[in-house]
């Protein structure tokens, strides 16, 4: 779950090095060099919209000829939300159901979908969420990014060619501003550091001592990549609000989420410093 964005602020050029803005490229074929990959899903309650989902997001990976999977992690829902999946997995061989008996968080969620990517021997894990506001058709520009091999790609709604679609002001603003002074205290080019829509190399997700079980893992995979992550870059991507109908989302602005999402940065300040003072 992202923060819920802003709509199309200032473009600039990419950054030197490793690190930077990469645009749709070419169509992929059979004879390129393509990664497998795994989309993860958390749901916790989409007992109205799961079906949708699932089945948006696994014709848009049947598009592609890369070895893929959609991997929903059931996050201990109450709802009907289990037993649709069920029903699905009868006629959908490329999704994986993982059910955690209670509710661990946004971050639970990913960390079990991360590990049974990486035991099915899948090169990256695209996090996307249940209610479709990552829109499915960018699926396939993060295909075509994988086969680039960078570590970390992020989908910005802060480039050219990004989008946001329905969000209030008020949220647009906080997340303009509370981006730009993520991406200044991080020292990394990345114009939308909370958007959690984005593609690890799984085994750098694994080697991440991740604990956050809410949205904030989003900024402390950040943290981490900053050291173990070679390559970073961001593609063009819409964000939608949620649909009418399905169950409204959890993610609140209030201080403790502005903490819990400010900390990382703000550890990235401070460990770059420590590094300085010992001449490291």
């Amino acid at each position: 779950m992202s923060d819920g964005g802003a709509a199309r602020p200032e473009d600039g050029g990419a950054p030197d090095g490793d690190h930077g803005t990469v645009g749709p490229a070419g169509p992929l074929t059979s004879a390129d060099r393509l990664p497998g990959f795994a989309v993860v899903v958390p749901a916790y309650n989409e007992e109205r919209g799961i079906e949708r989902c699932v089945r948006t997001i696994d014709e848009a990976l049947g598009r592609l000829p890369n070895r893929t999977a959609l991997i929903v992690v059931d996050d201990g829902s109450l709802d009907r939300t289990g037993r649709i999946l069920a029903d699905l997995r009868t006629t959908i061989s490329r999704l994986i159901v993982v059910a955690h008996d209670g509710n661990r968080g946004y971050g639970g969620a990913l960390r079990t979908g991360a590990r049974q990517a990486a035991a099915m021997s899948f090169d990256y894990v695209l996090f996307m969420d249940s209610d479709l506001t990552n829109d499915p058709r960018h699926v396939s520009d993060f295909a075509r990014t994988m086969a680039g091999g960078y570590d970390l790609i992020k989908g910005s709604r802060y480039i050219t060619g990004g989008a946001v679609i329905g969000v209030p002001r008020r949220r647009r603003i906080l997340s303009v501003a509370g981006n730009r002074v993520a991406r200044t205290l991080y020292g990394l080019p990345v114009r939308d550091c909370t958007n959690g829509f984005r593609a690890l190399r799984t085994s750098l997700f694994q080697r991440m001592d991740l604990q956050e079980n809410g949205f904030a893992i989003i900024m402390e995979e950040l943290y981490h990549a900053q050291r173990l992550a070679g390559t970073v870059c961001e593609i063009p991507c819409a964000l939608s609000t949620r649909a009418n109908g399905l169950r409204p989302s959890s993610f609140r602005y209030r201080p403790r989420v502005f903490w819990d999402y400010l900390k990382y940065p703000i550890r990235s300040v401070l460990h770059r410093a420590r590094r300085r003072a010992m001449g490291g």
